[in-house]
């Protein structure tokens, strides 16, 4: 009988080298996300948008990422995950020069959302192609804590990256900066990367694309204008139409053999849980992260850049949250070790609720310890959402993962921005329309009245934006402790499962240092939805 330990071929240095590349794509992308948070007032100078366009030139990238995520997942085992990152690697480094030389606001909007469309490329496919490197359980965990964390980080830093960029240079080069990054990742993976894909991956469904985007779109923009402007009856209108695609995209989904996303899928018992678990570590990361930026911002009083460098303090316990973890998970069911991720974020969301209007470290402690638990979750669900799928639905899967995590993002922002914007309108039910709006309104009046009656206003509007943020710091730590529950009652007892024994090796090893199980040899075939093409080095 052939065994898990036999059949997995440890990886090299080559792949780790190569899985370096790929972290290139996916700190770009996801600091594409922040990166034009110091930019806005010199694009607002040069380019003088509408107050519609500078929102479309804020939200094209995101409305474009997300919607095609579940296309571009299903495409790249289609076609070959390393020819489609290539190709999205090109059309994001073509992108940023368009945006980097933007002369106008429509100009620099659609070279947001051809950005939107390369990230899409790029996001899964840097994922599945991680997936099919790492055989070996403990590797392919270490590698999948490392690319979370990246993720994580890569959203940070862009706005910090952003402010240093923009005080020696003009706002294009928050773009172009991009461009050396793509031109070395077209260099290296060619050379680095092997080709995988679905051997037999049926018709590509096209009538499914535009039912997808359909699906994700108008949820998308229902919850992040809910999460800004409340709950009008417009925007339930756009979740109720996104939802009613999405019962018709599942339904075409379950009556095809070509589907775009494969039942496969949800074959093993811990793909579902962890999508599910995934967009509830979301859910609390961008909800919270809604809270702190403001806080550091509004309440404290700092500068873009200074709020930007202060919200890198965590990142110093966040980086060893996610390898420490994919250890843990070796020895401890991993059941148990998610179930302690969503526990420490609920700590952290309670560090939070405990902030007032002066309370800097405690705000970033609880930070720190909530991110430290929702990279914790994100890392060990990944690693078995994607262990749980087959080899050959690699791209289908992370497409879903990252989808997840828009949507969860989207809802965190939407469900616990306006549990802390009731909280603040009822405490200033009594103040002027611009006060009560939002706590920026309250800022520029504050400064607009001026002398201790400004300070008045600028007091009482803080005390009640921190009130409400404590409302939904305790909102937020029911909904992890519940997820705590759920983790350790229906992951407990799950394994990684042995990789399919007709999976061929990574890179070129193909030789001694493969294994006499690394070829067909090995065993017999589990079918073709199991077994993933390595294409020729050139």
């Amino acid at each position: 009988m052939t065994t898990p330990a036999a059949t997995a071929r440890r990886a090299g240095r080559r792949e780790w080298t190569a899985f370096a590349v790929l972290l290139l794509p996916l700190l770009l992308v996801s600091m594409d996300v922040s990166v034009l948070y110091f930019a806005i007032p010199a694009i607002t100078d040069q380019l003088d948008p509408s107050s519609t366009q500078q929102l479309w030139i804020f939200d094209s990238y995101a409305f474009a990422l997300s919607g095609l995520l579940i296309t571009m997942g299903s495409l790249g085992d289609r076609i070959g995950r390393r020819k489609l990152l290539l190709i999205g690697a090109t059309a994001f480094g073509l992108a940023s020069i368009g945006a980097g030389y933007a002369t106008s606001a429509e100009m620099l909007i659609a070279a947001r959302i051809l950005l939107g469309i390369g990230g899409a490329t790029l996001m899964p496919s840097t994922l599945a192609l991680v997936r099919n490197l790492f055989q070996d359980d403990k590797q392919r965990g270490q590698a999948i804590a490392i690319w979370s964390g990246a993720m994580t980080g890569g959203i940070a830093l862009g706005s910090v990256l952003s402010g240093v960029m923009l005080n020696h240079f003009y706002w294009g080069s928050v773009f172009l900066i991009n461009v050396p990054a793509m031109l070395l990742l077209l260099l290296l993976v060619p050379v680095l990367v092997p080709e995988f894909k679905d051997p037999n991956p049926g018709r590509f469904d096209l009538a499914s694309v535009p039912l997808s985007m359909a699906a994700v779109l108008p949820v998308v923009y229902g919850l992040k204008e809910i999460a800004a402007e409340g709950f009008e009856p417009r925007y339930l209108g756009c979740l109720a139409l996104g939802l009613a695609f999405g019962y018709v995209f599942v339904r075409r989904q379950r009556s095809r053999d070509d589907a775009m996303v494969s039942r496969a899928l949800f074959r093993g018992r811990g793909f579902g849980a962890g999508i599910a678990l995934n967009t509830i570590a979301a859910f609390a990361m961008m909800g919270s992260a809604y809270f702190t930026t403001q806080y550091l911002q509004s309440v404290l009083g700092m500068g873009t850049l200074e709020a930007a460098l202060w919200s890198l303090a965590p990142s110093v316990v966040i980086g060893a949250a996610a390898p420490v973890s994919a250890a843990l998970a070796q020895k401890v069911d991993r059941a148990y070790v998610i179930a302690g991720g969503f526990a420490l974020a609920a700590a952290g969301f309670v560090l939070i609720s405990l902030v007032d209007t002066d309370s800097l470290w405690l705000i970033l402690t609880g930070a720190g310890v909530l991110a430290s638990g929702i990279v914790t979750v994100l890392s060990l669900v990944a690693d078995m959402a994607l262990a749980s799928a087959p080899a050959a639905k690699a791209g289908s899967a992370a497409s879903l993962l990252e989808t997840g995590t828009e949507f969860g993002g989207a809802l965190g922002m939407a469900l616990l921005g306006s549990l802390g914007t009731a909280v603040y309108r009822s405490d200033l039910a009594g103040a002027e329309p611009a006060v009560r709006e939002t706590l920026g309104g309250a800022v520029a009046t504050a400064h607009h009245i001026g002398g201790p009656a400004g300070e008045q206003v600028l007091a009482v509007a803080r005390e009640a934006f921190v009130h409400g943020m404590q409302y939904a710091a305790w909102g937020g730590t029911a909904l992890l402790l519940g997820a705590a529950v759920l983790a350790a009652a229906l992951l407990r007892g799950i394994e990684a499962p042995a990789p399919p024994a007709a999976e061929p090796a990574t890179g070129p090893a193909t030789g001694p240092a493969a294994g006499p199980s690394a070829g067909p040899s090995a065993g017999p075939s589990t079918g073709p939805e199991v077994r993933v093409h390595e294409a020729t080095h050139h």
